[in-house]
């Protein structure tokens, strides 16, 4: 199978990267300068010259706060640009992966969100997303959206190479607690999409979720983070509030996964055991 694999730089990009090379399908990757996902004509020319069968789409716009003041440009790549591939899809028969994340929920929940939950985005960021995942849902093309959340990876920035940095540099630190989530190990979704690139899916059911097991907040995470590497860096508690951002932060972003293991089999492993993975590979 030949596979067009944009975002190639990004931390999902990257762990793909990695698997694609003990994968016995063929892959491309490309970049936001050559394969930027708003140049349609761009898109179809990758994908018919490399005789393209499917396309997993890590490109986004993901800059969350600045989205708040760029909302052309968050909706030109995370609506547009997926338009885009899926126009080329559908113009070429190939199926898509789309990437897409928890801020299409408006954050107050009290229980995991279902993948048929309903949506209401906080900010311009999960708007776009959201409008791009719309425009694959309304489209015919055959294709997977995976929402996922608080990703980290041993590539690129993230929360845990922040709080690796600033454990080293200060004696402490003051972290959020009233926004709980899930952590997900960029590997261990890649390794998730490969195995949906294998399988057979229903064209009626289109939106999963994953991360890996197990909810915490911020604070904990940054906890669990110093607990594993030794660091005498001490850590506060602190309310959102203390950390005022242009975009609102939704307090309760945990997804139920459950309908990946159920449909595919995949079942993630707990947060902690992958955070102790990839803090190894640092």
């Amino acid at each position: 199978m030949n596979i067009l694999v944009t975002g190639r730089d990004g931390q999902l990009g990257s762990e793909l990267q990695v698997l694609s090379r003990s994968s016995e399908h063929k892959f491309l990757f490309v970049g936001s300068k050559d394969g930027d996902i708003t140049n349609k004509n761009l898109i179809q020319e990758l994908v018919s010259k490399n005789a393209i069968d499917l396309v997993i789409n890590c490109a986004a716009y993901t800059a969350v706060d600045k989205a708040e003041t760029e909302k052309e440009t968050a909706f030109r790549v995370n609506r547009d640009g997926v338009q885009n591939l899926v126009d080329v899809c559908q113009n070429s028969g190939c199926r898509l992966i789309h990437i897409s994340t928890d801020y299409v929920f408006p954050g107050n929940g009290t229980s995991p969100y279902k993948t048929d939950d309903p949506v209401a985005p906080l900010g311009v960021y999960g708007a776009s997303k959201l409008a791009g995942e719309e425009t694959i849902i309304q489209s015919g093309v055959e294709a997977l959206i995976i929402r996922t959340s608080w990703v980290f990876s041993s590539f690129g920035k993230n929360f845990v190479k922040t709080m690796l940095h600033l454990g080293k540099e200060r004696d402490s630190l003051n972290v959020v607690n009233d926004q709980q989530g899930c952590p997900t190990y960029a590997k261990d979704l890649a390794e998730a999409i490969l195995q949906l690139v294998d399988n057979s899916w229903n064209p009626k059911k289109k939106v999963f979720h994953f991360s890996n097991s197990g909810e915490t907040t911020w604070f904990d995470f940054a906890m669990e983070i110093m607990k594993i590497t030794d660091s005498k860096c001490k850590i506060h508690p602190v309310p959102s509030s203390e950390f005022p951002t242009p975009a609102q932060r939704p307090s309760y972003s945990v997804m139920d996964t459950s309908d990946l293991e159920n449909d595919f089999g995949i079942a993630a492993r707990n947060w902690k055991s992958a955070l102790k993975e990839c803090i190894s590979q640092l």
